[in-house]
């Protein structure tokens, strides 16, 4: 695409834009009486504009209906989180007996290595990489030490080589292959939260599977912004939230994904009775009887309000699709690199100097480009704030952004540039 830096290019892009009319399904902030640039929808994606309907609309089922709601509300309780297979697993590639809506992230990320992470005095290992989101790091070090087991010695994680800010492929395979007798669960970020780099998940999966070992992902930063085939690559499980790119509220219900492979061996796994068979749960007989799909690894009742809002937001998903956000997600994307890269020839100042550290080939991202500010500290991101961009700011001096396909326009990647440009040459 020939990008051009200016804004009756972006405006003739956004004309064009087949996805143009889903900008005005949701809210935007607003800072000085205008339309915030947002630009982390990997943080926190925006509210729906339908999201308090679907609330309201469950709220009046139970002001209706008292308990019967679990039967009689317009969305049965009973079955709330069934509604989810079909578009989630469109959204994730998986078939819908695959997924399941549940929890929160690092509880699903626990639940789930209760089962797949079962070491032995041969295979304890667990590869991870380094700089991994601190909720997964800790999942891992409190798993290794709950068997017993000293994270120094278990834990091994692959760096980006020095002078470099990503890891490359054939590091981690080299460390599964190092390892490979010792080797219990490969255990990674599907991209990377600090440098926005997208993993190969099907690569690293048949690495994996190939000296023995299970492969297990945290997708938070992928889901609903990569396009994911997790059934087709045979990736063992993995787990997301839904506040992010999926735009469900913060701190809103997570998903989960356990391969068809697995839904009937006899893994150890923590029981609830929601995952139990659900044509004998109501007999409150004793002996856990799993579901034979990933609902098994339920343990509670859908907690319908918050399910709610993230059905607000995958409806919009469905609605959409993934082919045609992840076109827009790379021009858009593609955008914002080039701009960045203009402001770098036009900035006065040769103390300042930004570098993009997230992948340039877009097969090898998402959404999300982190730039290093170099000779700027986080006044930087505070004048961004004050002149309406609202972007991420990551110590010492990495500005992420992540403009959206859902909801962000060129427009506002270009309106972005003219700030920071200014704001660096003053």
């Amino acid at each position: 695409m020939n990008y051009q830096n200016s804004l009756q290019f972006a405006i003739e892009q956004d004309r064009n834009d087949k996805l143009k009319s889903y900008r005005n399904k949701f809210y935007f902030p607003i800072i000085n009486g205008k339309e915030a640039i947002y630009f982390t929808g990997n943080s926190l994606g925006l509210q729906p504009k339908s999201t308090q309907d679907y609330v309201l609309k469950e709220l009046e089922d139970w002001a209706t209906h008292g308990v019967e709601g679990h039967f009689l509300a317009r969305n049965p309780w009973f079955s709330y989180h069934e509604m989810f297979a079909n578009p989630l697993a469109k959204i994730v590639g998986a078939l819908p007996s695959e997924v399941v809506v549940m929890n929160q992230l690092t509880s699903n990320l626990h639940f789930l290595m209760a089962s797949f992470y079962k070491p032995t005095a041969q295979r304890f290992k667990i590869i991870c990489e380094a700089k991994a989101f601190p909720s997964d790091q800790y999942a891992i070090e409190t798993q290794v030490k709950f068997h017993g087991y000293n994270p120094d010695e278990t834990i091994v994680e692959i760096n980006p080589r020095k002078g470099e800010h990503t890891i490359r492929t054939e590091d981690i395979l080299k460390a599964i292959n190092d390892n490979k007798d010792a080797l219990a669960l490969v255990l990674i970020g599907g991209v990377n939260y600090l440098t926005g780099q997208l993993f190969e998940i099907e690569k690293i999966t048949a690495a994996a599977h190939s000296v023995g070992a299970y492969a297990g992902y945290d997708l938070a930063h992928a889901t609903g912004n990569i396009k994911l085939e997790l059934h087709k690559w045979n990736v063992d499980f993995a787990c997301w939230c839904s506040y992010k790119y999926l735009n469900s509220g913060p701190g809103c219900v997570g998903g989960a994904f356990v391969h068809e492979k697995h839904h009937s061996a006899k893994l150890p796994r923590l029981g609830g009775w929601w995952g139990h068979n659900k044509q004998s749960r109501f007999k409150m007989e004793k002996g856990f009887d799993p579901i034979q799909s990933a609902e098994a690894w339920q343990l509670s009742n859908a907690p319908v309000v918050a399910m709610a809002c993230h059905k607000a937001a995958i409806d919009i998903f469905d609605e959409a699709g993934m082919d045609i956000l992840c076109d827009k997600r790379d021009k858009l994307t593609g955008y914002l690199e080039y701009i960045v890269n203009c402001i770098n020839t036009e900035i006065k100042n040769n103390n300042y100097k930004l570098e993009i550290i997230t992948p340039a080939d877009k097969n090898q991202r998402g959404c999300q480009l982190s730039i290093v500010a170099h000779g700027l500290g986080k006044d930087l991101h505070k004048q961004l704030s004050e002149n309406g961009v609202i972007a991420d700011w990551r110590e010492p001096n990495v500005i992420r952004c992540a403009p959206v396909p859902l909801y962000n326009s060129f427009e506002d990647v270009f309106r972005f540039g003219e700030i920071l440009k200014t704001l660096l040459n003053k």
